[in-house]
């Protein structure tokens, strides 16, 4: 297989597209040609200045920025490995995951500054640091002066095939220490390929990119499909609700993705009532299930939404489910993509039927090479070609799925399987919670039992025997919680998905009380 140049190829064949507004500076517009050009001077810095070859790790410490996708496209030109870091994660946490990947090269922004003085005694494989917008050691390189020093021409071609690493990102390490998902260009570009021809992605598509970079979802989500497809992305620095409001009412914003977090941030702001989206032809949730609160508000404005499945080790685009049945399935993430395959299975590796909840196993394209330097868990992971993805999902009749909660957060109560999601979906439509979480707690009767973490709404009161007494009218009591603590905020991962291990470190102990 040929991949080459991705930018070089759609900078030919649409060279006056902008390919990129840069929401950090005004709102710059950057067509494909000028934004090749640019990346052009990085690579060939690279390659001509440090000597970086395929195969070469790069190692980027930085927020989101129209840099840190210059120095992605840098990398494809070069056949290097860029390696994203999680900016959220401390220096401390950092240290062995950059030494795991061994980079000879780290660009860093100025906001990161002082934690790479701290980590550079003890990274032994870096040899270059390259400071974004400033440099704090005198053997530094500040790129926004060296840049003027490099041609805009195109650098040797590389070949590249199938199993060539391009990125390494690594996963949430909720258990032990954090694996480096190899993301070859087999699965980003059969993922993107998915997107484009199963979520009916266009070139005239306007997208705002606020997921963080160093997470699959802000890279592979949508904005690789759209350089693929030459639509146009926003950069943004992070997720600002009122941001993306100007960009959604000023820019012609078309489509936009986000966590259930988010997604209830921003149809609690003071701004929704009145937000025009006209404009916006879909709206998408990923990384956990979405509360139907959100759908509904989606919908009363006129805008289909749905809702997605997907993980760093599988493209992380899986499913789609067509337009006709999005409201009479709510909770549906719908078939799988166009080059996936997916299936079910029970804890002794058989088949479920519908309306049973199994395993959910991936195969194609799109899945990841396996964890750098981790054979064993890569070994443990793939197994005869299927994607383990310790996900519970079950299947109706017509084919659609339905992701139920992680293996390892269903709580097993007394003999009965309660899913967290499912009974947190219910807690979000109470008018009185902005967030919910489910967490098991030991029970000397029944092995373990649920415990609600709530947010309140500003100004809302609600009382444990309350919601309990709510939820009891709405479910199943043996999956109501038995206890109920409210907080005043839920702990984020790195995804901007709630911390399911953080609160049950926080609150998993039998003896505190709601």
């Amino acid at each position: 297989m040929f991949f080459g140049d991705w930018l070089q190829r759609r900078a030919m064949l649409s060279p006056s597209k902008v390919a990129l507004i840069d929401a950090i500076n005004d709102n710059q517009p950057i067509t494909y040609w000028s934004w090749n050009q640019r990346v052009n001077r990085l690579a060939n810095f690279l390659r001509d200045g440090l000597g970086i070859r395929k195969g070469d790790r790069v190692s980027i410490y930085a927020m989101n920025r129209v840099e840190y996708l210059d120095a992605l496209f840098a990398c494809n030109k070069l056949g290097a490995i860029l390696h994203v870091n999680n900016w959220r994660l401390k220096p401390r946490e950092l240290e062995p995951l950059i030494n795991d990947v061994a980079p000879r090269v780290l660009l860093y922004s100025q906001e990161f500054a002082g934690q790479v003085d701290e980590l550079r005694p003890r990274l032994s494989s870096v040899q270059h640091y390259i400071g974004l917008d400033q440099v704090t050691d005198d053997q530094d390189i500040h790129w926004p002066t060296e840049r003027s020093n490099w041609p805009q021409t195109q650098p040797p071609p590389v070949e590249l095939d199938w199993e060539n690493p391009w990125i390494i990102c690594y996963t949430g390490g909720t258990t032990g220490l954090p694996k480096g998902a190899i993301l070859p260009y087999r699965s980003i570009t059969a993922n993107s390929v998915n997107t484009i021809v199963s979520w009916g992605l266009r070139p005239d598509d306007v997208v705002p990119q606020y997921m963080p970079f160093f997470h699959t979802g802000g890279l592979n989500c949508l904005t690789l499909p759209l350089v693929h497809l030459g639509g146009t992305s926003i950069v943004c620095a992070g997720f600002d609700i009122d941001q993306l409001f100007d960009q959604i009412e000023n820019l012609g914003v078309t489509f936009f993705f986000g966590v259930p977090t988010m997604l209830l941030a921003i149809i609690q702001h003071p701004r929704w009532e009145s937000l025009d989206l006209s404009n916006v032809r879909l709206v998408m949730s990923g990384g956990g299930r979405c509360p139907t609160v959100i759908y509904e508000a989606f919908w009363e404005k006129g805008v289909e939404f749905k809702e997605g499945y997907g993980l760093t080790e599988a493209g992380p685009n899986t499913f789609w489910l067509p337009s006709e049945y999005a409201r009479s399935k709510i909770g549906s993430v719908g078939r799988p993509l166009f080059h996936v395959d997916v299936k079910l299975v029970n804890e002794a590796g058989e088949e479920v039927g519908p309306g049973e909840v199994g395993h959910l196993l991936i195969r194609g394209p799109h899945v990841f090479g396996g964890y750098w330097n981790r054979p064993e868990a890569t070994a443990e992971t793939i197994v005869d070609g299927w994607l383990h993805t310790g996900d519970l999902a079950r299947r109706d009749e017509d084919g659609d799925y339905y992701i139920v909660g992680r293996l390892k957060d269903m709580i097993k109560s007394g003999g009965e399987n309660i899913y967290p999601a499912e009974v947190e979906d219910v807690m979000h439509s109470h008018p009185a919670i902005a967030e919910a979480a489910l967490i098991p707690v030991p029970d000397p009767k029944w092995g373990e039992v649920g415990r609600a973490i709530v947010v309140l709404k500003p100004g809302a009161t609600l009382t444990e025997t309350d919601l309990r007494d709510w939820l009891r009218e709405r479910m199943a009591h043996y999956k109501v919680p038995k206890s109920v603590l409210f907080v005043d905020s839920l702990p984020k991962t790195g995804a901007n998905k709630v911390d399911k291990q953080r609160l049950i470190e926080q609150f998993g102990s039998s003896e505190q009380e709601g």
